[in-house]
């Protein structure tokens, strides 16, 4: 679930640091700012309330009006969610570039496959052909190796904006549709499958005067060459709700958290609103978890 503090980020990657032996107590303490003596009361837990008047003006950016609108709230917990997604690329580029060049091959990532399995190709789920696949579609610069950038893309193609990419996770989408194998959808396989998911999702981000599409026409629409049929290239447009990867999610979620917080339904969040509500903000974070000393140790510290 998108986190929507990243204080709370920063402290869930301290412990997951401490606990698998890659943050040293010296290195913990040299982290250590004003911010969590701030924000904690002494006993450990976080306080929400100076949290969400410490960051509200951060998301009151565009423009600064008093008021937090949902496409400020959007960009606020996409951003979050791609920084932590660099930031676990980033450690994984470290934990498996075992020659440390600072890209990765395929061999160093998936070396369960040996080179007569690279030749053979075999292109089913899983298989090394399906893997060096994907491994092409994220190397851009065509070099044989991924800088932490093209690393990204390949451990989150959900999320690629690469259109190679989300050809190849469109068509991995369909295997499940194409009921007949035909390699493409066609109305019925449409309307059964695809159709179904999106409403879901769409119906969800609509307004309440708003329709959603009914499937004649969004099939219509996405029937480029009007032959009745559609291929993984002609369904890119709904690729989000077909296929959610993190930061699709994260746009899912800020409108939940709108939705929930938005007393009286104006479109956008008052910092009074926001501070009524500071539950649905939180609700991803236990506090329990947060009064766990692996969280926050102020001796260790």
């Amino acid at each position: 679930m998108p986190v929507f503090d990243p204080l709370v980020t920063r402290i869930e990657r301290l412990s997951h640091e401490k606990e698998a032996g890659t943050k040293t107590v010296e290195a913990a303490k040299e982290e250590k700012d004003d911010m969590f003596e701030e924000y904690f009361a002494q006993e450990r837990r976080l306080n929400t309330t100076m949290r969400i008047k410490f960051l509200f003006p951060l998301l009151d950016a565009s423009p600064r009006d008093g008021f937090v609108s949902l496409k400020e709230l959007q960009t606020w917990m996409m951003q979050q969610t791609e920084d932590n997604m660099v930031y676990r690329t980033a450690k994984e580029l470290e934990l498996q570039d075992k020659d440390k060049d600072g890209v990765i091959t395929f061999e160093e990532y998936l070396p369960q496959f040996s080179k007569q399995d690279i030749e053979k190709n075999e292109k089913g789920h899983g298989e090394a052909g399906w893997w060096m696949e994907q491994f092409k579609n994220s190397d851009f610069d065509h070099n044989g190796s991924l800088d932490i950038e093209e690393f990204n893309n390949f451990l989150h193609p959900e999320d690629s904006r690469n259109g190679d990419t989300q050809r190849w996770v469109l068509k991995e989408r369909m295997t499940g549709m194409d009921t007949n194998g035909d390699g493409k959808l066609e109305y019925k396989e449409f309307v059964k499958n695809a159709y179904e998911m999106y409403k879901e999702f769409a119906k969800f981000e609509k307004e309440e005067d708003e329709n959603v599409p009914t499937p004649q026409l969004l099939f219509a629409e996405m029937d480029r060459d009007k032959d009745r049929f559609l291929v993984a290239d002609e369904l890119r447009p709904i690729l989000q709700y077909l296929q959610p990867g993190e930061m699709s999610y994260a746009k899912f979620y800020s409108t939940f958290l709108c939705h929930e917080a938005d007393e009286d339904k104006d479109g956008k969040l008052s910092l009074e609103e926001m501070l009524h509500h500071e539950d649905v903000f939180y609700k991803a974070v236990h506090h329990e978890d947060l009064d766990d000393e692996d969280y926050f140790d102020h001796d260790e510290l």
